[in-house]
């Protein structure tokens, strides 16, 4: 049995992930974390009899695997904990820095570490196809990527359309740091052949959609994915957590459980 630690366990995410872990024969729901002064702390979560902490470091060195759905700031600490504890460690905060990812490149060769933008089953086998679509499509189709989310939605693009993006850069033998298109506003001129752009819409309680657009002069292709609720991150996270459980050491993303 894998004891998990979820961080932010309270918040819209954090309650779907205790859900799913609860639902989940192979996993332990051993401990939570929330923010200092938020009124569960020191008491037990009624909905799932999941004692919390303000303390992180208990967590990961409670747990034999952390959950981590916080908003950006603290993963660059939360690897470093990781990795000093021996803890693995499951990332699905988006919007991280540089120096969050190379914190989490330095915890992966102590710890097995997951970071991937989406963990839904259906975005990462979209990724999958928007890299074969643009592998098989010259730069005479140009790539746009459109994005909605709920109007909490901090960052932007989300992480999700900028994984789209990497499978496009990653589709046409490049980077996306060298075909990204900075978001449009005012007189930007003519569109760069061969470049990524990208386009947020935020708004009301959505959830999450996400679209990938070829565009040539004679035709578009676009695929997309709409999620209907919170559940479908949750899940895929679990089945996440319960094959890194399996690792020891590495950098993993949700590609390498569905095997893309």
């Amino acid at each position: 049995m894998v004891k998990i630690g979820i961080l932010g366990c309270m918040g819209r995410m954090g309650q779907a992930l205790t859900a799913a872990v609860g639902r989940t024969p192979s996993l332990s729901l051993l401990i939570g974390s929330e923010r200092a002064g938020h009124p569960l702390i020191g008491k037990t979560s009624a909905l799932h009899s999941l004692p919390i902490t303000d303390q992180t470091d208990v967590v990961f060195s409670a747990a034999d695997l952390v959950i981590d759905f916080t908003p950006p700031g603290n993963t660059a600490l939360h690897a470093h904990l990781a990795a000093s504890n021996g803890t693995k460690l499951l990332v699905g905060t988006t919007g991280l820095s540089g120096t969050d990812q190379a914190a989490l490149d330095t915890a992966a060769k102590k710890i097995a570490v997951m970071q991937a933008g989406n963990y839904s089953v259906g975005v990462n086998v979209l990724a999958s196809l928007v890299r074969e679509a643009a592998a098989r499509l010259d730069q005479d189709w140009d790539a746009e990527i459109l994005e909605m989310h709920h109007r909490g939605k901090i960052d932007a693009p989300s992480g999700t359309a900028l994984m789209l993006g990497d499978a496009v850069a990653d589709g046409r033998g490049s980077s996306l740091s060298v075909l990204r298109t900075p978001m449009r506003e005012g007189v930007t001129g003519e569109r760069k052949p061969g470049s990524v752009g990208f386009a947020s819409l935020r708004g009301g309680s959505v959830v999450g959609e996400h679209s990938t657009i070829f565009a040539s002069g004679s035709e578009t292709i676009t695929l997309s994915h709409r999620a209907e609720n919170r559940d479908l991150f949750a899940d895929g996270a679990v089945r996440a957590a319960c094959w890194l459980a399996e690792r020891e050491t590495g950098r993993y993303s949700m590609q390498d459980v569905l095997g893309l």
